[in-house]
Formats: structure tokens, sequence, C-alpha cells
């Protein structure tokens, strides 16, 4: 007996592989492409001052924050973007205005911006790095530093389509 090439079961199956495959794609375009976005850190917004000033530097520097901003999915870098920090440091507390400020990202996703040396509160030296402005989603960061005595701390930031 010759078994048909269309059958129910194999129609239905069909069918499902139909209805799933765009639905998956449209859920999970990072997941499908490798490079998941990066998730908001608890802690990360604490003394977050929207709109903080693009700056040249924070105070008397001597600390530097660093890191890149790519794209989630395909990795791309970012340009143009803008990256707020802030923290607790030998000059001030992460509440106070003169200890947060804002740079933008370079053709290579690339940023850096100097600040005075962080110190530890609350039992740790770390710093906060926001991604806030509206083409992707929100992303604070709350890293912390491997030590006190540390004067780099670099981060990134994999943002996701708003």
């Amino acid at each position: 007996m010759k078994h048909p090439l269309i059958t129910r079961r194999s129609t239905m199956a069909l069918g499902a592989a139909a209805l799933i495959t765009p639905v998956a794609g449209i859920l999970s375009p990072a997941a499908a492409a490798g490079l998941a976005p990066t998730p908001t850190m608890r802690g990360g917004a604490n003394n977050y001052r929207p709109d903080a000033p693009i700056v040249d530097r924070i105070g008397g520097g001597g600390f530097w924050m660093t890191g890149t901003v790519r794209r989630a999915g395909d990795g791309a870098p970012l340009a143009g973007q803008r990256i707020q920090m802030w923290a607790h440091t030998t000059e001030g507390h992460e509440r106070d205005a003169h200890s947060h400020g804002a740079t933008l990202t370079d053709a290579d996703g690339v940023f850096r911006l100097e600040m005075p040396q962080i110190v530890p509160a609350f039992g740790q030296a770390h710093g906060h790095l926001a991604y806030d402005s509206g083409e992707f989603k929100t992303v604070f960061l709350r890293p912390v530093m491997a030590s006190p005595n540390d004067t780099t701390l670099n981060v990134e930031f994999v943002l996701e389509p708003v």
C-alpha cells in the first residue's frame, strides 16, 4: 500500500512549524543571533539624575570609567550613544550633582570618562552607569570593583531596541 505524500499528520506538523517559526524569530531576535541584551542590575539606578550634563571630566580625575556599547543580536557598535556615570568618590557622594556626568560613544561604540577615584560606599567600591537615551531600552549598571585600589572600571552595554 502506497503512503500519500500529504497526510493529516504531515499537514498538521507543517502548519505548526509555519506558525512557530515566525513567532520565535519575533520574540527573540537577539538570542537568535547570539548576543543577548545587558540586563539592568539591582541598585543600578540608586541616586540616578536624569539628564546629567555631558562633560569632559568629572571633578579632578584620576579614575577612568570605560566601556563599549553594542546592539543586541548582531553586536554592531553603537556610535553617539549617551552613557551617564556617577559614583561615591574622593570628591563627593554619589547623590551629589557634581559626582554625575555623561559622555557619548565614539564611532566604535567606545566610551571613556575620567572622574575622581571611586571609594567604598556601604562596604563596596562600585560605580553606576546608565544608558537612558530612548532609542534602546534603558539599562542601569552597578558594577563592583575587584579592589578599591583599582583606577579603572570597564563595562559593556548590549542594548535592545525599544
